[in-house]
């Protein structure tokens, strides 16, 4: 029986995973997230001293708490060798041997997430392997995408992800738990995970990897790759050059004039509430990113980085959370936030509003006599979708917004509500065409046909326009 103690960190709102690992006294910590308070809290409930920090790669879809956290504990701080950084660190490399107190940890070359990428082997006293931190290589029932680093390299690390896989399961114990940083939600998984826990021989059944022979595996893993989060741009230099402490203070308080000068100006305003608060009232041309499960990746994906960003709430530890989550993916400062019952934040500007439906609201409008505007995802409309709508996926929207009409009524749909709530008011808040007629679907995709619409042909779904 393994001494070890494994305990997950889970960031749900990116789909990683974070690990500490001790043996009781000393831990181990392997991909922190960047809001390392999280890190510190549960190495204090646990009673252990934080004294080995590794990075499996410099990632891509977040900022990273490791040099922070290796900093404040006075741990030793492992990223890969060959990796070019600004900042001091313990190189590791294929062949080395760390001692975290009674733990081994042991560097694995698993390129194919990035050149240099690492999985780590974690062995217990006895010498028994018992776990592979395994970031962005090999995932539950899946792997790493291979096109964050360029176009021109996605081939060769795709291959190199195959191999690297198989690696893995061939000088791996058969029992060991594969633990992946990536797979939970991320977009850095090239396809959907299966599964909140595995070991080598379930993944030696059914990884993509293992099942399919190398070409079928490239080829198949390259068609299905779809867009990823803009921000991705800025989280690898960021890394890369040394990402600075997080500040969690409060924002400074914004009262409504000042918010009305800031909408005014063209500032990104962002309104935290549901969706459906924010349909029956907001500030005018202010933009709803419900503060759920997707908002960081969205938010991140639309936000032009570097510009100012004020937050709307219904009270500071709903703006305390937003600030969390923006941390992560190096939005560190909001600039202001206004908090309270919206009809005080408008203070004498009045508030905007839109009627919210869903699937069979539309099939009593009328598919047909309405603008039907589609905002999934490329695979997600491959997959089906309404007859005659339109497609425009969320991130290409503020682009191509003059493609949505202003002499007809404007349906939004995505696969649940929350992108359509933020392409309405991207809309609403077009200072080109003003006056658009919208309407919020706020429904889940898999109710469209029972509601009685029409679907297209799927072999048709690329016709979007």
């Amino acid at each position: 029986m393994t001494d070890i103690d494994i305990r997950t960190l889970g960031t749900p709102g990116l789909g990683d995973r974070s690990y500490l690992a001790t043996d009781g006294t000393t831990a181990l910590v392997v991909d922190p997230q960047r809001d390392i308070d999280r890190v510190l809290d549960l190495a204090a409930e646990l009673g252990v001293t934080i004294a080995c920090v590794a990075e499996t790669h410099i990632h891509n879809d977040y900022v990273s708490g490791g040099l922070e956290l290796a900093r404040r504990t006075g741990a030793v701080y492992l990223v890969d060798a060959r990796d070019r950084v600004a900042f001091d660190r313990t190189p590791a490399s294929e062949g080395d041997e760390f001692a975290v107190g009674a733990m081994l940890l042991r560097p694995i070359a698993t390129p194919g997430h990035t050149h240099h990428h690492l999985s780590y082997a974690l062995a217990d006293s006895t010498g028994a392997t018992v776990a592979v931190f395994t970031g962005g290589s090999m995932l539950h029932g899946s792997t790493g995408r291979t096109d964050l680093i360029s176009a021109e390299d996605t081939v060769e690390l795709t291959h190199a992800q195959y191999h690297s896989v198989r690696r893995l399961v061939a000088e791996l114990p058969a029992d060991a738990a594969v633990l992946p940083t990536h797979g939970f939600g991320s977009f850095c998984s090239a396809t959907p995970t299966s599964g909140d826990a595995s070991t080598v021989a379930e993944q030696a059944r059914v990884n993509p990897a293992m099942t399919q022979d190398e070409q079928d595996f490239v080829d198949t893993l390259i068609a299905g790759l779809g867009a990823y989060p803009a921000y991705y741009v800025h989280m690898g230099p960021a890394n890369a050059a040394g990402p600075a402490p997080v500040d969690l203070s409060a924002p400074e308080p914004v009262d409504p004039a000042e918010l009305r000068r800031r909408i005014a100006a063209g500032q990104w305003v962002v309104d935290l509430r549901s969706r459906t608060a924010f349909a029956a009232g907001h500030l005018p041309r202010s933009l709803s990113f419900e503060l759920a499960r997707p908002f960081a990746t969205y938010l991140g994906w639309l936000f032009p980085y570097g510009a100012a960003l004020t937050l709307v709430g219904d009270d500071p530890e709903q703006v305390a959370r937003a600030q969390r989550e923006l941390v992560r993916i190096g939005i560190d400062r909001p600039s202001g936030a206004g908090t309270g019952e919206i009809t005080e934040l408008a203070g004498d500007g009045g508030l905007a509003s839109y009627p919210v439906s869903d699937f069979a609201g539309l099939a009593a409008r009328g598919q047909d006599e309405v603008f039907v505007l589609d905002t999934r995802t490329e695979a997600e409309r491959r997959a089906g979708h309404l007859a005659g709508s339109a497609h425009v996926p969320l991130h290409q929207l503020p682009a191509r917004r003059h493609e949505v009409p202003t002499d007809r009524q404007v349906w939004v749909h995505c696969g649940s509500g929350y992108r359509a709530s933020v392409a309405v008011s991207l809309l609403a808040a077009d200072p080109t065409r003003p006056g658009r007629d919208l309407v919020l679907v706020d429904d889940d995709w898999t109710r469209a046909a029972g509601a009685g619409l029409r679907l297209a042909d799927t072999v048709r779904a690329t016709a979007a326009h």
